[in-house]
């Protein structure tokens, strides 16, 4: 047989478990259930057995397949039920048991959204703590735009940008997270005071970061995206696009744990919008429940991306939050552990809204 594959999509969520007498499963420890899931045997790109099975079929169904693929499917299986322990980061815990919001605060002139906006430290700054006032558990911050086109951005003119920014913000309290794919600016960033490495390029880009990420022992955010050279958006070529995905995404994991990364620091990103196109990140979007399946925290950036503008009447990128909402409100209720947004307030108050209907419907039935 050719290159034999396993993908256990859930294809059912549900906003309980009591509405299904119990017949579900929490997706990687969120507040989503799922109860319907679909076997996909995958062999050199075709399906070739697909099985849709409840929750009390699964091990059935995992026992008709070949023999090499069943402990891959049994460990998806396991790992669609994992909960994921809190992050001790300093003074600060970053729970997965509830969605969370991350801040983004660019300090370029060039980012596709509100470049040149934070590009005056002060300014910056007082944008990070009023998103941290609003519910932010995370502030993202980044020196070098990675928007379609950009040009890089010298390692030092990055530091530069991100350093004193981010003693100020860490020294306030905040749990910040560095957003860059180059390993001495992460490793200025944490001198500083960030606790999460955020890498758009899973940590592929520099050949350093690796292990430097490993020595730190922080947690890392693997992001998937075609390229690994200056232009991230390049080579977007897919067979299919959630199999690549996730397949890439199983590579960067396994070469992280085999650099030292403790895996219970590895948060995943499907990478919504680098190199991709309208029905990719869409497929993507709504195949978001199988990235479980690799067993770590999920996060999800749609925010005020060029597919909002693209599916509504082509509305600039300061006009789009009412479908980045609409696209946060979709990941959560598929299980998405952290949301990475520019519009925190907004964010803030539909998570606790989405919670409370959630709350409500453990108890109401």
């Amino acid at each position: 047989m050719g290159d034999s594959k396993i993908y256990i999509y859930p294809v059912a969520v549900a906003h309980s478990p009591q509405a299904l007498e119990g017949d579900a499963i929490c997706l990687g420890g969120s507040l989503a259930w799922a109860s319907q899931f679909r076997v996909d045997h995958i062999v050199d790109g075709a399906p070739v057995q697909r099985i849709v099975v409840s929750k009390q079929g699964m091990h059935a169904a995992i026992d008709t397949l070949p023999d090499d693929l069943q402990t891959v499917a049994a460990e998806q299986w396991q790992n669609l039920q994992k909960r994921h322990t809190p992050q001790q980061l300093g003074d600060r815990v970053l729970r997965f048991d509830q969605p969370q919001v991350m801040g983004i605060v660019n300090l370029t002139p060039d980012s596709f959204s509100d470049g040149g906006q934070f590009a005056d430290n002060e300014a910056a700054i007082m944008a990070a703590c009023d998103m941290a006032e609003a519910g932010a558990a995370v502030i993202d911050i980044g020196g070098e735009s990675t928007r379609p086109g950009a040009k890089a951005v010298w390692e030092g003119d990055e530091i530069e940008r991100v350093q004193p920014v981010i003693e100020r913000l860490a020294k306030g309290g905040n749990l910040i997270s560095i957003d860059t794919r180059k390993a001495a600016v992460m490793s200025a960033a944490l001198d500083a005071g960030a606790r999460i490495i955020n890498d758009v390029s899973a940590l592929a880009y520099d050949p350093e970061s690796l292990p430097l990420a490993a020595r730190s022992a922080c947690p890392v955010i693997l992001m998937h995206t075609p390229s690994q050279g200056d232009d991230l958006h390049a080579d977007g070529n897919y067979t299919n696009i959630v199999h690549d995905v996730f397949d890439y995404l199983q590579s960067r994991i396994n070469a992280a744990v085999e650099a030292g990364i403790d895996r219970a620091n590895i948060i995943v990103d499907p990478g919504i919008g680098f190199g991709k196109s309208l029905a990719d990140n869409l497929a993507l979007m709504n195949a978001l429940p199988l990235f479980h399946a690799l067993g770590q925290p999920i996060l999800v950036g749609v925010s005020r991306k060029r597919m909002i503008g693209a599916l509504a009447g082509e509305v600039p990128a300061d006009e789009r939050l009412a479908g980045s909402l609409a696209l946060a409100q979709h990941a959560i209720e598929r299980g998405a552990h952290i949301l990475r947004v520019h519009d925190v307030p907004e964010t803030v108050q539909m998570v606790r809204v989405w919670r409370g209907l959630r709350d409500a419907a453990l108890t109401s039935f």
